[in-house]
Protein backbone atom coordinates (compact mmCIF):
# COMPACT_ATOMS: atom_id res chain seq x y z
CA UNK A 1 0.00 0.00 0.00
CA UNK A 2 2.81 2.34 0.93
CA UNK A 3 4.60 1.49 -2.33
CA UNK A 4 1.47 2.42 -4.28
CA UNK A 5 1.13 5.65 -2.31
CA UNK A 6 4.80 6.44 -2.95
CA UNK A 7 4.43 5.69 -6.64
CA UNK A 8 1.32 7.88 -6.86
CA UNK A 9 3.19 10.61 -5.03
CA UNK A 10 6.10 10.44 -7.47
CA UNK A 11 3.82 10.41 -10.48
CA UNK A 12 1.85 13.29 -9.04
CA UNK A 13 5.01 15.30 -8.47
CA UNK A 14 6.23 14.64 -12.02
CA UNK A 15 2.79 15.58 -13.40
CA UNK A 16 2.81 18.87 -11.47
CA UNK A 17 6.41 19.61 -12.40
CA UNK A 18 5.86 19.12 -16.13
CA UNK A 19 2.24 20.31 -16.32
CA UNK A 20 3.23 23.58 -17.98
CA UNK A 21 5.20 21.78 -20.68
CA UNK A 22 2.47 19.20 -21.22
CA UNK A 23 -0.21 21.86 -21.66
CA UNK A 24 1.96 23.84 -24.07
CA UNK A 25 2.74 20.77 -26.19
CA UNK A 26 -0.94 19.77 -26.25
CA UNK A 27 -1.89 23.21 -27.59
CA UNK A 28 0.88 23.09 -30.20
CA UNK A 29 -0.16 19.55 -31.22
CA UNK A 30 -3.68 20.61 -32.15
CA UNK A 31 -2.66 24.01 -33.57
CA UNK A 32 -2.48 22.83 -37.21
CA UNK A 33 -6.10 21.67 -37.02
CA UNK A 34 -7.26 25.23 -36.32
CA UNK A 35 -4.69 27.16 -38.37
CA UNK A 36 -4.03 25.16 -41.53
CA UNK A 37 -6.86 24.93 -44.01
CA UNK A 38 -7.02 21.94 -46.35
CA UNK A 39 -4.37 22.22 -49.05
CA UNK A 40 -2.88 25.43 -47.60
CA UNK A 41 0.83 24.67 -47.52
CA UNK A 42 1.70 28.33 -46.86
CA UNK A 43 0.07 28.27 -43.41
CA UNK A 44 1.82 25.00 -42.62
CA UNK A 45 5.13 26.60 -43.60
CA UNK A 46 4.50 29.44 -41.14
CA UNK A 47 3.93 26.90 -38.36
CA UNK A 48 7.17 25.14 -39.25
CA UNK A 49 9.03 28.47 -39.20
CA UNK A 50 7.48 29.21 -35.82
CA UNK A 51 8.92 26.03 -34.28
CA UNK A 52 12.29 26.51 -35.98
CA UNK A 53 12.67 29.98 -34.50
CA UNK A 54 11.27 28.80 -31.15
CA UNK A 55 14.07 26.19 -30.99
CA UNK A 56 16.70 28.78 -31.94
CA UNK A 57 15.36 31.12 -29.25
CA UNK A 58 15.52 28.37 -26.62
CA UNK A 59 19.19 27.89 -27.55
CA UNK A 60 19.94 31.62 -27.20
CA UNK A 61 18.09 31.61 -23.88
CA UNK A 62 20.54 29.02 -22.53
CA UNK A 63 23.70 30.74 -23.68
CA UNK A 64 22.75 34.42 -23.37
CA UNK A 65 19.85 34.41 -20.93
CA UNK A 66 21.61 32.30 -18.32
CA UNK A 67 25.32 33.02 -18.79
CA UNK A 68 25.39 36.47 -20.44
CA UNK A 69 27.22 35.26 -23.54
CA UNK A 70 25.55 37.26 -26.30
CA UNK A 71 25.98 35.03 -29.35
CA UNK A 72 25.33 37.15 -32.43
CA UNK A 73 26.20 34.37 -34.86
CA UNK A 74 23.08 32.25 -34.49
CA UNK A 75 22.50 32.55 -38.24
CA UNK A 76 26.04 31.41 -39.00
CA UNK A 77 25.74 28.38 -36.69
CA UNK A 78 22.39 27.50 -38.30
CA UNK A 79 24.04 27.68 -41.70
CA UNK A 80 26.98 25.56 -40.56
CA UNK A 81 24.53 22.92 -39.38
CA UNK A 82 22.60 22.96 -42.66
CA UNK A 83 25.68 22.90 -44.94
CA UNK A 84 27.36 20.18 -42.84
CA UNK A 85 24.44 17.80 -43.17
CA UNK A 86 23.83 18.52 -46.86
CA UNK A 87 27.47 18.34 -47.97
CA UNK A 88 28.34 15.24 -45.93
CA UNK A 89 25.17 13.41 -47.01
CA UNK A 90 26.01 14.11 -50.65
CA UNK A 91 29.69 13.15 -50.26
CA UNK A 92 29.20 9.99 -48.17
CA UNK A 93 25.97 8.83 -49.80
CA UNK A 94 24.23 8.17 -46.49
CA UNK A 95 20.90 9.33 -45.09
CA UNK A 96 20.90 12.96 -44.02
CA UNK A 97 19.07 11.94 -40.82
CA UNK A 98 22.24 10.16 -39.66
CA UNK A 99 24.26 13.36 -40.08
CA UNK A 100 21.98 15.76 -38.18
CA UNK A 101 23.74 14.92 -34.87
CA UNK A 102 27.08 15.57 -36.60
CA UNK A 103 25.86 19.05 -37.50
CA UNK A 104 24.98 19.60 -33.85
CA UNK A 105 28.43 18.49 -32.76
CA UNK A 106 30.23 20.69 -35.33
CA UNK A 107 28.24 23.80 -34.37
CA UNK A 108 28.51 22.88 -30.69
CA UNK A 109 32.31 22.61 -30.96
CA UNK A 110 32.47 26.14 -32.41
CA UNK A 111 30.24 27.45 -29.61
CA UNK A 112 32.39 25.63 -27.06
CA UNK A 113 35.58 27.18 -28.46
CA UNK A 114 34.09 30.70 -28.46
CA UNK A 115 32.79 30.34 -24.90
CA UNK A 116 36.05 28.84 -23.63
CA UNK A 117 38.22 31.60 -25.11
CA UNK A 118 35.87 34.41 -24.02
CA UNK A 119 35.55 33.00 -20.49
CA UNK A 120 39.30 32.48 -20.13
CA UNK A 121 39.93 36.06 -21.23
CA UNK A 122 37.12 37.46 -19.09
CA UNK A 123 35.27 39.06 -22.00
CA UNK A 124 32.21 41.16 -21.22
CA UNK A 125 28.80 40.78 -22.87
CA UNK A 126 29.56 43.56 -25.35
CA UNK A 127 32.94 42.13 -26.35
CA UNK A 128 31.45 38.67 -26.87
CA UNK A 129 28.73 40.26 -29.01
CA UNK A 130 31.36 42.01 -31.17
CA UNK A 131 33.43 38.82 -31.46
CA UNK A 132 30.50 36.67 -32.52
CA UNK A 133 29.18 39.34 -34.88
CA UNK A 134 32.56 39.31 -36.59
CA UNK A 135 32.29 35.51 -36.89
CA UNK A 136 28.79 35.90 -38.32
CA UNK A 137 30.07 38.21 -41.05
CA UNK A 138 33.06 35.95 -41.74
CA UNK A 139 30.95 32.80 -42.11
CA UNK A 140 28.46 34.68 -44.31
CA UNK A 141 31.33 35.52 -46.66
CA UNK A 142 32.50 31.89 -46.61
CA UNK A 143 28.99 30.62 -47.46
CA UNK A 144 28.99 32.87 -50.55
CA UNK A 145 32.68 32.63 -51.46
CA UNK A 146 33.19 28.85 -51.23
CA UNK A 147 31.18 28.25 -54.42
CA UNK A 148 32.63 24.80 -55.12
CA UNK A 149 31.32 23.54 -51.80
CA UNK A 150 28.30 25.68 -50.90
CA UNK A 151 27.00 26.61 -54.34
CA UNK A 152 27.72 30.29 -53.70
CA UNK A 153 24.92 32.84 -53.62
CA UNK A 154 22.65 30.56 -55.68
CA UNK A 155 22.83 27.90 -52.95
CA UNK A 156 22.11 24.18 -53.19
CA UNK A 157 18.83 22.24 -53.16
CA UNK A 158 18.18 20.12 -50.10
CA UNK A 159 15.43 17.57 -49.47
CA UNK A 160 17.45 14.97 -47.57
CA UNK A 161 15.29 14.82 -44.43
CA UNK A 162 12.37 12.97 -45.94
CA UNK A 163 9.20 12.84 -43.85
CA UNK A 164 6.96 11.34 -46.53
CA UNK A 165 6.43 8.15 -44.51
CA UNK A 166 5.24 10.10 -41.48
CA UNK A 167 3.08 12.30 -43.72
CA UNK A 168 1.41 9.21 -45.15
CA UNK A 169 0.84 7.76 -41.68
CA UNK A 170 -0.70 11.03 -40.48
CA UNK A 171 -2.67 11.57 -43.70
CA UNK A 172 -1.14 15.05 -43.93
CA UNK A 173 1.24 17.05 -46.08
CA UNK A 174 5.03 16.87 -45.74
CA UNK A 175 5.05 20.33 -44.10
CA UNK A 176 2.63 19.18 -41.39
CA UNK A 177 4.70 16.02 -40.84
CA UNK A 178 7.83 18.19 -40.50
CA UNK A 179 5.93 20.36 -38.02
CA UNK A 180 5.37 17.33 -35.78
CA UNK A 181 9.00 16.27 -36.09
CA UNK A 182 10.00 19.77 -34.94
CA UNK A 183 7.39 19.63 -32.18
CA UNK A 184 8.99 16.45 -30.84
CA UNK A 185 12.37 18.20 -30.95
CA UNK A 186 10.98 21.24 -29.11
CA UNK A 187 9.43 18.90 -26.50
CA UNK A 188 12.87 17.39 -25.85
CA UNK A 189 14.35 20.89 -25.61
CA UNK A 190 11.73 22.10 -23.11
CA UNK A 191 12.14 19.05 -20.87
CA UNK A 192 15.93 19.22 -21.16
CA UNK A 193 15.91 22.96 -20.41
CA UNK A 194 13.78 22.48 -17.29
CA UNK A 195 15.92 19.62 -16.01
CA UNK A 196 19.13 21.55 -16.70
CA UNK A 197 17.96 24.66 -14.87
CA UNK A 198 16.83 22.58 -11.88
CA UNK A 199 20.18 20.80 -11.71
CA UNK A 200 23.62 21.90 -10.54
CA UNK A 201 24.16 23.48 -13.95
CA UNK A 202 21.22 25.84 -13.51
CA UNK A 203 22.35 26.86 -10.04
CA UNK A 204 25.90 27.42 -11.33
CA UNK A 205 24.60 29.54 -14.21
CA UNK A 206 22.60 31.65 -11.77
CA UNK A 207 25.59 32.18 -9.49
CA UNK A 208 27.86 33.08 -12.41
CA UNK A 209 25.35 35.54 -13.83
CA UNK A 210 24.96 37.31 -10.50
CA UNK A 211 28.66 37.60 -9.68
CA UNK A 212 31.45 35.65 -11.39
CA UNK A 213 34.05 36.45 -8.73
CA UNK A 214 31.75 35.36 -5.92
CA UNK A 215 30.87 32.21 -7.87
CA UNK A 216 34.56 31.34 -8.26
CA UNK A 217 35.15 31.97 -4.56
CA UNK A 218 32.66 29.22 -3.64
CA UNK A 219 34.28 26.73 -6.02
CA UNK A 220 32.27 27.14 -9.21
CA UNK A 221 34.41 26.69 -12.34
CA UNK A 222 33.22 29.67 -14.39
CA UNK A 223 35.10 28.69 -17.56
CA UNK A 224 33.73 25.15 -17.44
CA UNK A 225 30.09 26.13 -16.95
CA UNK A 226 30.19 28.93 -19.54
CA UNK A 227 31.74 26.48 -22.01
CA UNK A 228 28.98 23.97 -21.28
CA UNK A 229 26.34 26.64 -21.91
CA UNK A 230 28.08 27.69 -25.14
CA UNK A 231 28.29 24.11 -26.40
CA UNK A 232 24.67 23.35 -25.50
CA UNK A 233 23.25 26.45 -27.17
CA UNK A 234 25.36 26.10 -30.32
CA UNK A 235 24.65 22.35 -30.62
CA UNK A 236 20.89 22.99 -30.51
CA UNK A 237 21.31 25.61 -33.25
CA UNK A 238 23.36 23.15 -35.31
CA UNK A 239 20.60 20.56 -35.01
CA UNK A 240 18.01 23.08 -36.21
CA UNK A 241 20.01 24.06 -39.31
CA UNK A 242 19.22 20.97 -41.44
CA UNK A 243 15.55 21.08 -40.41
CA UNK A 244 15.39 24.73 -41.48
CA UNK A 245 16.97 23.80 -44.81
CA UNK A 246 14.45 20.96 -45.25
CA UNK A 247 11.52 23.32 -44.67
CA UNK A 248 12.79 25.71 -47.37
CA UNK A 249 13.90 22.99 -49.79
CA UNK A 250 17.06 24.98 -50.45
CA UNK A 251 20.16 26.21 -48.65
CA UNK A 252 20.90 29.84 -49.44
CA UNK A 253 23.44 32.10 -47.67
CA UNK A 254 20.77 34.80 -47.32
CA UNK A 255 18.71 32.44 -45.10
CA UNK A 256 21.42 32.69 -42.42
CA UNK A 257 22.18 36.42 -42.63
CA UNK A 258 22.35 38.48 -39.44
CA UNK A 259 19.17 40.41 -40.22
CA UNK A 260 17.32 37.22 -41.21
CA UNK A 261 18.02 35.20 -38.07
CA UNK A 262 19.94 36.90 -35.26
CA UNK A 263 17.83 40.05 -35.03
CA UNK A 264 14.60 38.05 -35.03
CA UNK A 265 15.80 35.50 -32.46
CA UNK A 266 17.07 38.20 -30.09
CA UNK A 267 13.78 40.14 -30.33
CA UNK A 268 11.81 36.92 -29.78
CA UNK A 269 13.79 36.09 -26.65
CA UNK A 270 13.54 39.54 -25.09
CA UNK A 271 9.88 39.92 -26.03
CA UNK A 272 8.86 36.50 -24.72
CA UNK A 273 10.93 36.68 -21.54
CA UNK A 274 14.54 35.79 -20.90
CA UNK A 275 15.31 32.94 -18.50
CA UNK A 276 11.75 31.66 -18.70
CA UNK A 277 10.63 28.25 -19.94
CA UNK A 278 7.91 29.45 -22.28
CA UNK A 279 9.29 32.89 -23.21
CA UNK A 280 10.98 31.60 -26.40
CA UNK A 281 7.76 29.87 -27.54
CA UNK A 282 5.60 32.94 -26.89
CA UNK A 283 8.11 35.35 -28.42
CA UNK A 284 8.58 33.25 -31.57
CA UNK A 285 4.84 32.77 -32.04
CA UNK A 286 4.06 36.45 -31.61
CA UNK A 287 6.80 37.65 -33.96
CA UNK A 288 5.86 35.17 -36.69
CA UNK A 289 2.20 36.22 -36.36
CA UNK A 290 2.93 39.97 -36.40
CA UNK A 291 5.27 39.59 -39.35
CA UNK A 292 2.59 37.72 -41.27
CA UNK A 293 -0.20 40.18 -40.43
CA UNK A 294 1.95 43.09 -41.64
CA UNK A 295 2.63 41.50 -45.04
CA UNK A 296 -0.19 43.59 -46.57
CA UNK A 297 1.29 46.83 -45.25
CA UNK A 298 3.72 47.01 -48.17
CA UNK A 299 6.43 49.62 -47.81
CA UNK A 300 5.07 50.64 -44.39
CA UNK A 301 5.65 47.17 -42.95
CA UNK A 302 9.07 47.83 -41.41
CA UNK A 303 7.99 51.16 -39.91
CA UNK A 304 4.81 49.64 -38.40
CA UNK A 305 6.76 46.66 -37.08
CA UNK A 306 9.28 48.97 -35.42
CA UNK A 307 6.49 51.01 -33.81
CA UNK A 308 4.76 47.88 -32.53
CA UNK A 309 7.98 46.54 -31.05
CA UNK A 310 8.59 49.84 -29.25
CA UNK A 311 5.10 49.66 -27.73
CA UNK A 312 5.52 46.01 -26.75
CA UNK A 313 8.88 46.66 -25.11
CA UNK A 314 7.45 49.65 -23.23
CA UNK A 315 4.66 47.56 -21.73
CA UNK A 316 6.51 44.25 -21.46
CA UNK A 317 10.00 45.39 -20.53
CA UNK A 318 10.83 42.11 -18.75
CA UNK A 319 8.99 40.03 -21.35
CA UNK A 320 5.44 38.85 -21.89
CA UNK A 321 5.66 35.65 -19.84
CA UNK A 322 6.96 37.33 -16.64
CA UNK A 323 4.35 40.08 -17.09
CA UNK A 324 1.56 37.53 -17.55
CA UNK A 325 2.70 35.68 -14.41
CA UNK A 326 2.68 38.95 -12.51
CA UNK A 327 -0.91 39.64 -13.55
CA UNK A 328 -1.96 36.03 -12.88
CA UNK A 329 -0.46 36.01 -9.39
CA UNK A 330 -1.75 39.50 -8.60
CA UNK A 331 1.76 40.72 -7.85
CA UNK A 332 2.64 44.39 -7.93
CA UNK A 333 6.28 43.83 -8.76
CA UNK A 334 8.11 41.28 -10.82
CA UNK A 335 10.81 39.33 -9.07
CA UNK A 336 12.00 37.67 -12.24
CA UNK A 337 14.60 38.59 -14.66
CA UNK A 338 16.15 41.92 -15.33
CA UNK A 339 15.84 43.44 -18.76
CA UNK A 340 18.51 43.10 -21.42
CA UNK A 341 19.62 46.68 -20.85
CA UNK A 342 20.19 45.85 -17.18
CA UNK A 343 22.44 42.98 -18.21
CA UNK A 344 24.43 45.13 -20.61
CA UNK A 345 25.14 47.88 -18.05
Amino acid sequence: MSEIATEDGTLGRIAREYREIGLTLAILAVLPVFVVEAGMTYQARLLVLFLIFAALTIALNVVFGHTDQLFLFVGALTGIGAYTTAILADSLGVSAWLLVPVSGLVAGSIGLLVSYVSARRGMTVIVIAILTLALQLAFSEIFVGAREITGGSTGIPFQGLYVSGLATALGATDQIALYYVLLAFVAVLLVGYKRMMNSKYGFAFKAIRQDEIAAESIGIDVVKYKSIAGFTGAAIIGFVGPLYAQSEGYILPSMFAFQSVDVLVLVMLVLGGMRTLLGPIVGAGLMIYINEVLQDAGQWRTAILGGLLILLFLYFREGIVPKAREVWNGETRISAPESVLDRLR
